[in-house]
């Protein structure tokens, strides 16, 4: 994209240093922030049209809007990046570090919160030392802790490490696990906002979310929504990997199609095959997939998700057959067990998956797994195991002539063995 100043590339640094970062307009968002009211600021970031860019992409202001006011409020920064093909947080924590404090002190203000948690994922721990050094810093300028910047407004942030678990990315196993209980999600309503942390009302955004609002508020809600899509404004961070040219963090406009991401990294080495839009958990598409426009609503109507703006490319000379195995794998070794559909699906799944990449696959393997899928959507407790079926039908239906001739030609090998 255009190297707006409503952008995260535009703040990105080598080394995170605070002098450098106020030398090109760093925290100006925060002290626009606190000449205003409260609602205000809310009101700011309702009218920039900003979605959570964690994968659902919930309205951020609509979100802050729905707390109730209480004696204690609570916010937490999600950061715990555990989907696979997604390391645009981690660019963020690397590069921009001080535009996601700036960003949760602001929330902060907004909903009325005096603590906040960063829950960065377990195995980010080079990163939790540099963020810790990042809120060490603010401290020292009184951009965080007591009456920041000589005003009434107290807030502080604390780091929590995660313990390497794919379903506290599920923001209610989140606060379980950040309260030192077992990763597990629980059961909605009553939502985090208004109960969560020690049943307190809790707000949860994502990274990239928090680290847009500076921009919305330093630069107004009308610049960040009149870039991109209408109804999914603003920029996006989108992680491109697999069978690319140069792999990466790309930002665009939301909206850009995948044409035109994979062009900006430099293109795919070969012919492309497939790509996986939105993590694991996102459907497999064929080379239709290049028209696509990567935002919530278009990609919604085109029966997929955005995700979290994972983008996994895929040649020609990928086996299907090993893709199935190693995502049925991935489901299985993450599920949190805490229901039997999942817990014994998933397991299912990837014995399944496992015979068939191995050689030992059988036919009647295809349509039990997806009849074990539908299950687990009808019948699982958490999104987690609801999602699993959409990987696996759009595989099976884009794909399901190789895997099904992978699984003869081994037949036929085994005969002439």
């Amino acid at each position: 994209m255009k190297r707006s100043r409503v952008s995260i590339s535009s703040y990105a640094m080598e080394s995170p240093d605070i002098e450098a970062y106020l030398g090109i307009g760093g925290y100006q968002g925060l002290k626009k922030a606190l000449h205003m009211k409260k609602d205000g600021v809310i009101q700011e970031v309702q009218e920039s049209k900003l979605r959570g860019r964690g994968g659902a992409g919930f309205p951020t202001g609509k979100k802050w809007a729905g707390v109730p006011q209480d004696e204690e409020i609570y916010l937490v920064c999600n950061a715990d990046e555990g989907e696979p093909g997604t390391f645009k947080d981690r660019y963020i924590m690397e590069h921009t570090p001080f535009l996601m404090v700036e960003g949760m002190t602001i929330a902060g203000y907004g909903v009325g919160a005096s603590k906040g948690y960063i829950y960065i994922r377990g195995e980010y721990p080079a990163i939790a030392e540099t963020i810790q050094g990042v809120l060490e810093a603010a401290r020292k300028q009184n951009l965080l802790g007591k009456n920041i910047l000589d005003g009434d407004f107290s807030f502080d942030i604390e780091i929590k490490r995660g313990g390497g678990s794919y379903v506290v990315g599920d923001e209610t196993a989140l606060l379980s696990s950040l309260m030192g209980k077992r990763g597990f999600p629980w059961m909605k309503p009553p939502y985090p906002t208004e109960k969560g942390l020690w049943d307190r009302p809790t707000v949860v955004n994502n990274v990239e979310t928090l680290t847009y609002v500076p921009l919305i508020l330093a630069h107004g809600a009308a610049a960040f929504a009149d870039i991109g899509a209408p109804g999914s404004p603003g920029p996006k961070l989108y992680s491109v990997s697999g069978n690319v040219n140069s792999p990466g963090v790309y930002e665009f406009p939301m909206g850009v199609s995948v044409k035109e991401l994979l062009k900006a990294a430099g293109g795919v080495q070969g012919q492309l095959k497939a790509v996986q839009i939105g993590g694991t958990a996102g459907p497999l598409y064929d080379d239709t997939a290049l028209s696509m426009q990567l935002d919530y609503d278009s990609m919604n109507a085109a029966g997929g998700t955005l995700g979290s703006g994972a983008v996994v490319v895929m040649n020609s000379k990928t086996n299907m057959a090993g893709v199935l195995d190693v995502s049925m794998r991935f489901f299985a070794e993450e599920s949190c067990g805490q229901c039997f559909p999942c817990r014994y699906g998933t397991r299912q799944l990837s014995y399944m998956a496992r015979r068939i990449a191995s050689g030992s696959g059988e036919q009647h393997y295809l349509p039990l797994m997806r009849e074990t899928g539908e299950v687990m959507r009808a019948t699982s407790f958490c999104p987690f195991g609801q999602s699993v079926c959409t990987p696996l039908n759009s595989l099976l239906d884009q794909f399901g002539d190789e895997v099904e001739g992978f699984i003869r030609q081994q037949d036929y090998i085994r005969e002439v063995i």
